[in-house]
């Protein structure tokens, strides 16, 4: 049986507190045979939001208690091959020079709303997670390419 690549993949929303941490916990924690999933963000946050953690756990996952909100690098996305943009904001300016696949996913920001906001979150990003280890398993053209 031939080993699966897996797919450097960054995940950026605008402060890497609630979005962009939940898809790379889910897609770590879940789907680790076809992603080394990682996150930062436009304009981190100072924290994790304290309900990011809180509604992954329902789930199942867990994201690591120490993670911190992550400044978007040219080290980050030089070493991707795959940026999910999760912000809806022009992630392409700030990484002009970069040659791998874009995908953006509407993904409503819940920072500031209730627990309700960011299961809803939650089970929009999980469902596009799996979908994209779905495409990368079986070498499918993308979805959002």
């Amino acid at each position: 049986m031939n080993a699966l690549k897996r797919y450097r993949t960054l995940f950026v929303c605008i402060g890497n507190s609630c979005r962009s941490p939940m898809a790379e916990a889910i897609a770590n924690a879940r789907h680790g045979d076809v992603m080394d999933a990682f996150s930062a963000g436009l304009g981190p946050a100072p924290i994790v939001q304290a309900l990011t953690f809180s509604c992954l756990r329902e789930t199942g996952v867990e994201l690591d208690p120490e993670k911190r909100p992550q400044q978007l690098t040219k080290a980050d996305w030089a070493s991707a091959d795959l940026i999910v943009n999760m912000s809806g904001h022009g992630v392409l300016s700030v990484i002009p020079e970069y040659t791998g696949d874009i995908l953006i996913w509407e993904i409503p920001d819940p920072i500031g709303r209730p627990m309700a906001v960011y299961r809803t979150a939650r089970d929009l990003i999980d469902q596009q997670v799996d979908a994209l280890a779905n495409a990368l398993r079986s070498g499918t053209r993308l979805p959002g390419l």
